[in-house]
């Protein structure tokens, strides 16, 4: 009896501390379960109480933003670019900024068609936000993207002008000698892995998060907030939804005269495992078996384009950050003009080229974008971490929607390099 009393006493204790080790999607959904009850029945009051905690986490997102931006677009581009003066590397980076552009574009005209954010009741008010800066013409956006002084946009984040700049950089040490092109890119690969396990901590605070913002939305909106909310998540489902079965498609049958049914159903093991794991790099080695074992792509083709695709080939998350951005100026009852669009598109297409392989790494990139336009403030804070309540499924989704992108890339650029048997029939 002592035994089973003392077994019974610890039961409840040992199940508390199981909640910690929950898959971090299920604490997140939690975290917004307890944060609406709690904004509903503590009102404007809790609201105000436990809202730092949500204000904590985005400061804390927003930390590492500089540091992982560098790190990462200089270690993929200069990793990937030592390969680069060759034939297969224009037609690999050809293909992923093109099919990054059709991803962004599609999600800006999903976002101005459906308009999710019109009308919102998440923020109660604009009238304290600041003027937004946007260039004139397509000559002041070129100008925008040099930067005069690099430490001077770190500080500032002027995340265009730093993103163009790290893209040189890294392109610059691709084309150095051995000795120092290893050394320099081993330290941006050291300095990456460092700014992901910071990154990783941080979101692992999420939960917190998370019960911070949705009390503070919760409290000070009501459950109305959720409408908008809900309108979003179809916005970006319809938008990705597109890509993946229009946009890609067409581009398989023009690029690489390829059936797209019969390569989606040769990739299908990669496209659940992407989707489990919302990872492109955790997937990586399945996308591989399954496009060198199904597809019938080359190693030769695969062992580049596949591993730089998972660096620098994000059309999901570029989607994403392009229709989130406008969604937020939506909310805050902003009229994006066609030069502010640009922006966007531009500064999305090229933050997704550093956005790393791993879960949720959507949700920092987006920042970069927001920058772009000048959109900060607690506001747009508050939205922000309402997307994020939200973002697992739509971040599985667009991990797919990645991997299947890398996949049709890879057998198109085996066509055109003279393997006709890449997706000639589906294999076991």
């Amino acid at each position: 009896m002592p035994a089973n009393h003392a077994n019974g006493a610890s039961s409840p204790s040992r199940s508390r501390l199981r909640i910690w080790s929950w898959p971090l999607h299920w604490q997140v959904l939690a975290a917004m379960a307890v944060g609406l009850v709690a904004g509903l029945l503590g009102g404007p009051a809790l609201a105000s109480q436990v809202g730092w905690l949500g204000t904590l986490f985005i400061k804390l997102l927003k930390m590492v933003i500089v540091p992982l931006v560098l790190t990462s677009i200089v270690s993929g581009v200069a990793s990937v670019g030592s390969h680069g003066l060759g034939r297969l590397f224009g037609k690999t980076m050809g293909y992923y900024v093109l099919s990054s552009l059709l991803a962004i574009l599609v999600g800006l005209v999903a976002v101005n068609l459906i308009r999710p954010g019109v009308g919102a009741q998440i923020v109660e008010g604009t009238e304290k936000l600041p003027e937004l800066s946007t260039p004139g013409s397509a000559i002041d956006l070129l100008l925008d993207l040099v930067p005069e002084n690099v430490v001077a946009a770190a500080a500032k984040t002027d995340m265009l002008a730093l993103i163009f700049f790290c893209i040189l950089l890294g392109v610059a040490i691709a084309g150095l000698p051995e000795k120092p092109r290893v050394l320099l890119v081993d330290l941006a690969d050291a300095g990456f892995q460092a700014m992901m396990r910071l990154t990783g901590m941080v979101i692992r605070f999420a939960p917190i998060g998370v019960f911070g913002l949705i009390t503070r939305l919760v409290g000070g909106t009501g459950a109305a907030a959720f409408k908008a909310l809900g309108l979003y998540m179809v916005t970006i489902t319809v938008g990705l939804t597109f890509h993946v079965l229009v946009v890609l498609p067409l581009l398989l049958i023009l690029l690489g005269r390829i059936r797209p049914s019969v390569h989606y159903r040769n990739i299908s093991d990669a496209m659940a495992m992407a989707f489990s794991t919302s990872s492109s790099g955790a997937t990586l080695p399945v996308t591989m078996n399954a496009v060198e074992k199904r597809v019938g792509v080359s190693n030769r083709i695969s062992s580049f384009v596949l591993p730089m695709g998972a660096t620098v080939n994000m059309d999901g998350t570029a989607l994403y950050e392009c229709a989130g951005v406008l969604f937020i100026a939506q909310v805050l009852g902003y009229q994006l003009d066609f030069a502010a669009q640009m922006v966007v598109v531009v500064t999305a297409l090229l933050a997704s080229i550093g956005t790393a392989a791993v879960p949720s790494a959507g949700l920092v990139i987006i920042f970069l974008v927001l920058e772009a336009v000048d959109l900060r403030g607690p506001q747009v804070d508050l939205v922000v971490g309402a997307m994020l309540a939200i973002d697992r499924p739509l971040d599985m989704y667009r991990t797919l929607v990645n991997v299947t992108s890398d996949t049709c890339g890879a057998a198109i650029i085996a066509r055109s390099e003279g393997e006709d048997a890449v997706d000639a029939e589906v294999r076991p």
